[in-house]
This record gives structure tokens, sequence and C-alpha cells, in this order.
């Protein structure tokens, strides 16, 4: 059974966004992010991969490839307010949450000390409309949730303790977003504008570059009736403190 929506009125300090691929984050959530910077959220996006393989020209650089994508997310992360984006340069189509993977989203949390994570819903494997969630979003959805527990198990990567003094941290709330098990939702009506914006700074992903203001807008609108707003992101809830 979906659960019932309500409105997420409260607003992270500090929110630490995990994003498979460029793009990914500003698809999902970049109404939120810029409504809660707009109100003082310090918020900061790591993305997995570099779209190394976004491409359907077989012939296509991936060298090339991972640099613009990389040009175009923080050129979108700047309209929708991030102070900064980490690129951690896994292979697209080949994300694994392995130790490797964990112990860099680690230290990105640990340094930057979060109060509310952010990434995909893990729990997804086939959409309702008849599509399988890519393999890098399922990943970066289970990393994202181990993330929780090893950044503040002081014995999870001891050396970034004694190394690098970057010491264990608890994270107060996750956000789980295209999710179906969704349970809240944030009102974003007034930043579609930016939203829209920071979607066509992607111009080298298709399914970005041709999601036009119209589509937008009915997403936002689709998402937020449940809850009685009239554009919204939704996200499921975990409390962890």
């Amino acid at each position: 059974m979906t659960p019932a929506l309500r409105p997420l009125d409260e607003r992270p300090e500090r929110l630490l966004v995990v994003a498979a691929h460029p793009a990914d984050a500003d698809l999902a959530m970049a109404g939120s992010v810029a409504t809660w910077v707009a109100q003082g959220t310090r918020a900061r996006l790591v993305c997995c991969t570099s779209g190394d393989a976004t491409s359907t020209d077989p012939m296509a650089d991936p060298l090339e490839l991972a640099a613009e994508r990389e040009r175009e997310q923080r050129a979108a992360a700047a309209l929708v307010g991030y102070e900064e984006v980490i690129f951690l340069h896994r292979p697209e189509g080949a994300l694994a949450n392995d130790l490797a993977l964990r112990e860099q989203l680690v230290r990105v949390a640990r340094e930057f000390r979060p109060d509310a994570l952010a990434g995909p819903d893990p729990r997804v494997h086939i959409h309702p409309w008849g599509r399988v969630n890519h393999v890098d979003h399922r990943a970066a959805g289970e990393a994202t949730l181990d993330l929780v527990d090893a950044t503040g198990n002081a014995m999870a990567f001891p050396g970034l303790v004694r190394s690098d003094g970057l010491a264990p941290h608890s994270i107060a709330r996750l956000l789980l977003y295209w999710s179906e098990r969704a349970d809240v939702a944030v009102d974003v009506g007034s930043r579609l504008e930016i939203k829209q914006h920071a979607i066509e700074a992607h111009a080298g992903r298709r399914d970005a570059a041709t999601s036009g203001s119209t589509q937008v807008r009915a997403w936002a609108h689709a998402a937020g009736e449940p809850a009685g707003l009239a554009a919204a992101e939704t996200f499921a809830l975990v409390d962890l403190a």
C-alpha cells in the first residue's frame, strides 16, 4: 500500500545529496534543494559517476563525455545553489556498492557532516510504468543506505580517523527520492523555473534535455496533488535520530 503523503515543512541545515549520474539529482530534487538553500540550507552534491557512457555513439570518447557532463552538472548545481559538487569518477554502467565506493562517500560525509542525506531509493527495481531501474541507481541507493551506519562508526574505515582526523558523525534524516513509498512532499512551486533551467543545463543527456517546462510542471503537479500542493517533489523519509 502506498503511504499517505504529507507536506514536509522542516528543512535540513546541511544536506548531502548522493546521485549515480550527472542530472539525476536535478531531475529528482532540484526544486527541493533550491527551496531549502533559499531558506538557509547548505547543500553539497556527490555524483558517483561522471556520465562517461552518456552517448549512443560507440566511437565517443568516454573521457570527453565525462568532462562535458561534469561541466554541465557544475553549471546546473550553481543554479540550484549547491556549494560544491564532488565527482567520484566511478565508471557509468558499472557502479558497485563496494568498500572503495563506501570509503569515498564516508570521507565526503564526515568532511561535510550533514544532518540530512538524500539518495535514490534502492528498493525500486522495476518502475510501475515498466522500466527497469538503472543498475547505477540501485547501487547508489544501496551505498546511500550503507553510508548512514559507516559515517557514524569509528571502526568503519578507521584510517579516516587515524590519518585524516575525520571523526564519526551521526546523520539524523534520510530522504529517498524516486521512491514508490514516498510519504512526504516538498512544496517547490516557487522554484520550478530554477529546476527547469538546471535540467536544461544537461544538454548532453537526452532525457534531461528533452524535459520541457510543460513536462516538468506536469510531473510536479502530479507529485504534489495527493498532498494538496500545486507543485512538489516527493521522498520516502526515514528519521534516524
